[in-house]
């Protein structure tokens, strides 16, 4: 027990020093992870000792962890691999090996011992998607050719992230054997899944089908699901990390994911920070202090070795400097996985606590950094662009071949609610040649799609995160056939708050809340009793 009386005072005391550190994180342009370790440190025994590590804090911490694989797998979008083909795979395989085979040796030099030298290069090796999805999204920059590169490498990280853990977890049951872990790890491994794959087939989409109902208790199904998966996976030795991220994957095919994933993101963020918190509670700053040269230099290797790397991949494949220089960005920095690797190889005795500071210190430098590198990515370009020549070939081919969006994210109008109203709309926009991506939260349309037979996407109108899960970039207009006035005034901030720079069209039972609509930002405001009167009085007197 810390300073205070009881753990929930604790808890508030912890809760109000991370929002203010997160606003001033925020006025500074960095990551909330930052303010969160930096909370931990602060109030942990290094400084004012405040607060101590305790089970009510471990316990919040690992649903954090949990919740976050499950959120990787869940939307594990093996469609970006596909679609850019070998440089997703070149460069997120080919900068973890050299990051990691480079790292090692930097470490082994400096004179860190060979088991933590190597739980310190594959650290160095994982890039953050949480904090580049973000920063992409708040430039708009998602939809873009390196965006869309960056995220296929950051996901071949994700899953060579679970590798490990598997690899790591195995072989701690095995006593070390690599021949017992492995044959261990594959009959587990392959039963595990097939049990899985067969519920994936044939039980999981008609339950989630009558559970989508209620989009409340379908949220509760997959934290449960998230959860039994998870244990199921500790008690077969690949962690509960690796169980939480099958459990995701196994419904990343359903018409849910992007609602599941949009209603589950906040609760995720909110039960890290309790994760980050507890890391820095447990960082000595004597430790950090003496170790400022090693993390020194091995965040140089990470701000610029990374981003070198995946220059020269994408040079050789045939890419523009600028796009191998703005996707490079993207590795500029390791990742909250790195901080769950270091926590897990502590808790298996492999490292110690000054090996674990190294690494976490390490993450702060390289974030803090990366993220004023990616923000001002533009400026920083233009000042090294004539240095970059030799990073790009005289004809750089792909850039043609993959300068296309790929089909599902390309939509002239995005239609928000499918009903009699809005599958008219639809109807008649698509006899118009425009390209209409549906919405709508009754899930036998998700299922079954519009009565056009095109597909229609599960999620709700009213939900800022869903709304940001939408490809944007594009679109000339969103609609939304919805007359709860909430929900359009929701919709009209989320859209605003993204930066959507196309039109907006809303509905309203009344004129009343058509002024309050008008001002919120709505283009167009329909009343559809009334536009359906004029238009079939305008007929009658024709």
């Amino acid at each position: 027990m810390g300073l205070f009386p009881d753990v929930f005072t604790e808890m508030a005391v912890l809760l109000l020093m991370a929002a203010v550190a997160g606003a001033l994180c925020m006025r500074l342009r960095q990551p909330l992870i930052v303010a969160f370790i930096a909370v931990g440190i602060l109030a942990g025994p290094s400084v004012l000792g405040w607060v101590s590590a305790n089970d009510q804090l471990d316990l919040l911490a690992k649903f954090g962890i949990t919740l976050l694989l499950f959120i990787v797998g869940l939307k594990l979008d093996l469609h970006i691999i596909r679609t850019m083909g070998p440089v997703a795979l070149a460069t997120g395989l080919g900068q973890v090996v050299f990051t990691s085979v480079i790292g090692y040796l930097i470490a082994i030099i400096i004179g860190i011992p060979p088991i933590a030298s190597l739980y310190v290069a594959v650290a160095l090796t994982f890039s953050s998607t949480i904090i580049i999805v973000k920063l992409l999204s708040d430039k708009r920059e998602v939809d873009t050719l390196h965006g869309r590169i960056a995220l296929g490498f950051l996901i071949v990280q994700d899953l060579v992230v679970v590798l490990v853990m598997i690899g790591l977890n195995a072989l701690n049951e095995a006593g070390g054997s690599l021949s017992n872990a492995a044959l261990s790890v594959l009959l587990k491994g392959v039963a595990f899944i097939v049990v899985v794959a067969l519920v994936t087939r044939y039980i999981l989409p008609h339950l989630l089908h009558v559970l989508s109902r209620s989009q409340e208790l379908l949220v509760l199904f997959s934290i449960a699901w998230a959860v039994s998966l998870a244990i199921l996976g500790a008690n077969l030795g690949f962690s509960k990390e690796v169980g939480a991220f099958v459990a995701g994957v196994s419904l990343a095919s359903t018409p849910y994911r992007d609602a599941l994933g949009a209603r589950l993101v906040s609760l995720r963020d909110f039960l890290l920070l309790f994760f980050f918190i507890d890391l820095g509670a447990q960082l000595d700053l004597g430790l950090l202090g003496s170790q400022l040269g090693e993390a020194f230099v091995f965040s140089l290797f990470v701000l610029i070795g990374n981003p070198l790397i995946v220059m020269i991949i994408m040079g050789a494949l045939g890419y523009r400097k600028r796009t191998g220089f703005l996707a490079g960005l993207a590795v500029a920095q390791i990742s909250e996985f790195s901080l769950i690797l270091g926590a897990l190889g502590l808790s298996l005795g492999h490292i110690n606590a000054e090996t674990m500071g190294l690494i976490t210190l390490v993450g702060l430098i390289t974030i803090s950094a990366s993220s004023y590198m990616i923000i001002f990515s533009h400026p920083l370009y233009e000042w090294l662009a004539p240095w970059l020549r030799i990073f790009e070939r005289q004809r750089p081919y792909r850039e043609i071949e993959l300068g296309v969006l790929p089909e599902d994210s390309i939509a002239d109008i995005i239609l928000l609610g499918m009903g009699r109203f809005g599958a008219g709309i639809a109807k008649v926009l698509r006899e118009k040649g425009l390209r209409v991506l549906s919405v709508d939260y009754n899930p036998d349309l998700s299922r079954s799609g519009d009565s056009m037979g095109y597909p229609v996407r599960y999620g709700d109108a009213g939900d800022p995160e869903f709304i940001a899960s939408l490809p944007l970039t594009h679109v000339q207009w969103v609609v939304s056939t919805s007359p709860e006035h909430h929900v359009n005034q929701s919709l009209i901030h989320s859209l605003q708050s993204l930066g959507y720079a196309g039109r907006i069209a809303v509905t309203a039972h009344g004129h009343g809340s058509v002024t309050r609509l008008q001002k919120a930002g709505a283009d167009l405001v329909m009343i559809p009793y009334e536009d359906a009167a004029l238009q079939a009085a305008e007929k009658i007197l024709n």
